[in-house]
């Protein structure tokens, strides 16, 4: 979202409303909630603590979210999110379970997926949140069956045939919309998110908000 650099509480209202037109049962975000400064989501909590989703709210930080991780942390748990960082929390339904995996940011954490682990049974599907998109690479020796990021913007300024002028690193791989990991064949998705950063515009590269069916195999 990137709240505070081209982005307030007034674009939040209208992405929420699309999000609750949606009734999704579980809600992801993959990180960079604010562009700088945690205080820049707090007259936000109340648009985000009216979202609702029956199987939880789920977000992770971002690289841009570590300048006070413990107040960011705080706003999104008031907002109802549970923030998970090297965790994972187990959803169940109907006697059957996934377990949502979060994982600390690569470029200012420390992200564990043995750590993140250790308390999902055998064989339950993994849903795994990670901001930075090409560290699938590294996770696809883990047992996780979906990794949703971030991180890229879809590259923010894309050019006719050439597709993304810049990505951040971390994303020079996988860039925009779904992949496959070349081993594991683990499918990567990458969203464009909502806000922008450095400069205050996109171009060929719209917004997104991303809804995904998930259906038994």
């Amino acid at each position: 979202m990137h709240l505070g650099f081209n982005k307030d509480v007034h674009d939040l209202k209208r992405l929420a409303g699309h999000i609750k037109e949606a009734q999704p049962d579980i809600i992801c975000f993959t990180g960079d909630i604010v562009d700088s400064y945690a205080e820049d989501l707090t007259e936000s909590v109340p648009v985000l603590a009216g979202l609702s989703a029956p199987l939880g709210k789920y977000a992770i930080l971002g690289n841009h979210d570590y300048k006070n991780t413990e107040l960011l942390t705080r706003l999104l748990n008031e907002a109802g999110f549970r923030v998970l960082r090297n965790q994972s929390y187990l959803v169940k339904q109907g006697g059957a379970s996934i377990a949502v995996t979060g994982l600390d940011d690569m470029l200012h954490g420390k992200p564990d997926p043995q750590a993140a682990l250790k308390d999902v049974p055998e064989g339950v599907f993994t849903l795994l949140m990670m901001h930075e998109p090409d560290y699938a690479d590294t996770v696809e020796a883990y047992p996780f069956h979906l990794q949703l990021s971030g991180h890229s913007h879809g590259g923010q300024i894309r050019l006719p045939f050439v597709g993304a002028a810049y990505t951040p690193y971390g994303s020079n791989k996988y860039i925009s919309g779904l992949y496959y990991t070349d081993k594991k064949r683990m499918p990567v998705y990458v969203n464009r998110g909502f806000g922008e950063t450095y400069m205050p515009l996109r171009f060929m590269c719209r917004p997104e908000l991303t809804i995904f069916t998930l259906r038994r195999a």
